[in-house]
């Protein structure tokens, strides 16, 4: 049977564990009560006797009379333990609170521990109520706006649709009628926090346009066209301008803005662009129900939670005490906050009601994919293929490695085109394949951890990739890559034509982006679309609003500069036609712009991080945004500047390759430390570490800042420049390449890490949805 301790830690909000009653502290109490009580029976049992033989038959004979004394004078258990309602005082505000209360303090004369014990346990009481007050008020605010931007959502959708229908059928009666024409830049109208508006469910489907403005101007809204606004209502209720602002985190938002700002042409393009407005409006105020309703339901949790640990916990004192003093107790954590109150129940109870009717046409089955949406269950299919491919990978990579060394071809020095050519093809599918393993020993870790990637990346529980996912892509993918080395040097050793036998790489190459764009359902194909979506925000940085994902994976890209590199070989040699001819891969070499696209390739992955850094910081308004920016502007420096030492080679360039390097060297690992990991925090109780740690053993984090300094000066082998032959300096350069990714992984996991830390620390475990419909000034 499990124990509840470890049941508790398994199923606690991590984001809310500091709110959550302290079961383990009180549990230490109730072992102190419980070292009390022998220490004060065996003080009873030997005092007045000495010690002899004889000491075990006086124990029992003593116990025995302690029970029939017990039994006969102490007091029921509702009279040892008092629970008293205190009311606030006249004048000050606030609520009833209850407060334990020993009476009879003779019982307990010998254990001073259950005073301690109780009042721990009205700290903790008081804590879970103030915490779910909080939650509450917040939720129920929460709730309450949605409410409201539902309801102008739906009075819009009713006129905009109301006024296509009535100019469809006669354009010159409705011009005359309806003289409204939206602004391609905003939708202005102004809302009232009356109670009692109605929704545009309630009007008929002839319903004229007269009446919808006629309700919404009951309930304080007003639709502004070209007219000025108006500073109250006909009823004289003051009015509260607002405008439809959709976040500009896609491009398709993006896009639809702009095109509107530049073609303001509304009696051609307003409908058009205002109906897309409400769309995105209306998936806005979609995915903002889903997040309050999950938030209710983690509160729900966090209710039921600590009432367990309430129960179990006076339970246990209940048994080392030899009392039944709990059920008193129970009595008035039962008439707490957190147990008593059925406002969360009946808001989630709306929610569903709600978001059934708006959303999902009245279909419940339908709704409830939406608001419960169920992660998928670890299938032992995924994990046999996984063993499967890897040990189809290790088999032929031995292979692989013995024709190699068979055929001679890696180390015969006649045998330059088969390194220059395969090898950047198939170390680039190498490189990501390690990246995928990397990145699924994250995930591993980070679910070990209970670190909530899916709430930090904002990826879907359904469909989210997990540890199992990523490294069955990742051996499926260095097994077809095997696959295909193998049969490449078979055909080569075999002396078939060097166009048909260098077709293979191609084919492969083809074919893995055949998939990673296949729109049918398959192979994960919510996680292929989700990273050609970030990828297209990337390249796009400063057009949008900046998310978690976008700059996480902007952060990978700067440790795959080799593989962009290798991508723009393969490129090359299938551009230029070099598989198909003579070999003469010293085209791309040596090509002017071939050398030229290194420099572009090189700082391409630095730009966009700095892109997003700039539009972080005018968005956010944070100077550390620019700071950050600096970073990665160094980075482009030195990169550039050991581009140019490897084409040159001289004492001059070398001097500027150290100085640019050494540089950005620091400023990356003083940001490696101190911002992105929060570590080497003078002031912490761990020491240089940080106060809040996920892993209990320190030494961690100290062999992690060791083998980051380690690796972020693996550019010295640039100035070194060791003498070897081409397969090992190619093999150096993938080896380099690899280590590289391995810090980026190893990176990934303390990054993430401080950033659950940061949520914890503001008790943030739902996202906060920026709603679409913003209040303006009136006067505007």
């Amino acid at each position: 049977m499990v124990k509840f301790s470890k049941e508790l830690e398994a199923q606690l909000i991590p984001e809310w564990k500091s709110a959550f009653v302290n079961y383990w502290q009180l549990k230490k109490h109730v072992k102190k009560v419980k070292l009390a009580r022998i220490l004060s029976l065996t003080t009873n049992t030997n005092h007045g006797y000495g010690f002899s033989i004889f000491d075990p038959i006086r124990s029992f004979i003593d116990r025995l009379s302690r029970n029939v004394t017990t039994n006969d004078h102490h007091p029921p258990a509702d009279q040892i333990l008092q629970v008293k309602r205190t009311m606030p005082e006249q004048g000050e505000l606030g609520e009833e609170d209850d407060e334990t209360e020993l009476v009879d303090h003779n019982s307990y004369s010998e254990e001073e521990e259950v005073k301690l014990f109780f009042e721990k346990l009205d700290e903790e009481l008081d804590k879970v109520n103030e915490f779910y007050k909080n939650k509450e008020r917040e939720f129920l605010e929460r709730g309450d706006m949605l409410n409201k931007q539902l309801q102008i959502l739906l009075d819009l959708q009713q006129l905009v649709a109301d006024s296509r229908r009535r100019r469809s059928t006669n354009n010159n009666s409705s011009s005359r009628r309806l003289n409204y024409t939206p602004t391609s830049t905003e939708f202005l109208h102004s809302y009232s926090s009356s109670p009692n508006s109605e929704t545009a469910s309630e009007f008929g489907e002839e319903t004229t346009t007269e009446d919808v403005i006629s309700a919404l101007e009951k309930n304080g809204i007003n639709l502004d066209g070209a007219a000025t606004c108006a500073k109250t209502t006909k009823n004289g209720k003051p009015k509260t301008s607002m405008r439809i602002e959709i976040p500009a985190t896609t491009i398709t938002a993006v896009t639809s803005m702009l095109w509107e700002d530049l073609v303001n042409n509304p009696k051609k393009q307003g409908d058009y662009i205002n109906r897309k407005k409400l769309q995105y409006a209306e998936k806005i105020i979609r995915g903002a129900f889903v997040e309050l309703y999950r938030g209710l339901g983690l509160l729900k949790t966090y209710s039921s939670l600590n009432m367990v640990a309430f129960v179990k916990i006076l339970k246990k004192f209940d048994k080392v005490s030899k009392r039944q003093s709990s059920a008193n107790y129970l009595k008035a954590v039962k008439r707490s906050h957190f147990i008593s109150s059925d406002k969360v129940v009946r808001l989630m109870d709306e929610v569903e009601s709600s978001f059934t009717k708006h959303f999902a046409k009245d279909d419940r089955k339908r709704a409830m994919k939406f608001l419960r949406p169920r992660s998928q269950k670890d299938s032992h299919t995924v994990t046999f293929f996984v063993g499967l491919f890897t040990g189809s990978f290790v088999t032929l990579f031995a292979a692989y490695a013995i024709l190699a060394h068979i055929s001679g071809i890696i180390s015969s020095r006649t045998q330059t085109d088969y390194i220059e050519t395969v090898y950047p093809v198939f170390s680039m599918f190498a490189l990501l394949s390690l990246h995928l393993f990397m990145y699924g020993c994250n995930l591993f870790c980070w679910k070990a951890t209970r670190i909530n990637y899916n709430f930090i990346f904002e990826f879907q529980t359904a469909t989210a990739l997990k540890y199992r996912d990523a490294f069955l892509i990742c051996t499926c993918m260095m097994t077809s890559v095997v696959s295909a080395m193998v049969l490449h040097l078979i055909l080569v050793s075999n002396r078939f034509s060097p166009p048909q036998v260098d077709t293979i790489p191609g084919i492969l190459l083809l074919i893995f982006i055949g998939l990673l764009v296949l729109p049918i359902n398959i192979f994960y194909r919510s996680t292929r679309y989700c990273f050609l979506r970030v990828m297209r925000n990337i390249i796009c940085s400063p057009l949008y609003k900046v998310v978690m994902v976008d700059f996480f994976m902007a952060d990978q890209l700067t440790s795959q500069i080799p593989l962009l590199r290798h991508m723009e070989s393969t490129a090359c040699y299938f551009l230029a036609g070099n598989f198909s001819t003579t070999h003469k891969y010293q085209t791309c070499k040596s090509g002017k712009l071939y050398r030229e696209l290194a420099y572009v390739i090189s700082f391409a992955p630095y730009y966009w991080r700095a892109m997003q850094c700039a539009r972080r910081w005018f968005d956010e308004g944070d100077v550390n945004h620019l700071a950050n920016l600096g970073k990665y502007v160094s980075a482009m420096v030195a990169a550039g500047a050991r581009l140019t030492y490897a084409r040159k080679e001289t004492h001059f360039w070398m001097i500027i390759v150290l100085v640019t390097s050494l540089i950005a060297t620091i400023y990356q690992l003083y940001w490696d430390f101190v911002k992105d990991w929060g570590l080497l925090d003078s002031k912490s109780k761990n020491k240089w570490l940080r106060d809040e740690l996920v892993i209990k053993n320190k030494s961690f984090y100290y062999i992690a800042i060791a083998l980051n300094i380690v690796l972020r000066v693996a550019w010295l082998e640039t100035v070194l420049q060791f003498k070897v032959g081409l397969f090992e300096s190619r093999l150096l350069e993938f080896s380099l390449a690899s280590l590289e990714v391995i810090r980026r992984g190893h990176w990934n996991y303390y990054r993430l890490e401080n950033e659950h830390l940061n949520n914890v620390g503001k008790f943030r475990a739902v996202k906060t949805v920026p709603l679409p419909f913003r209040e303006l000034d009136s006067d505007g």
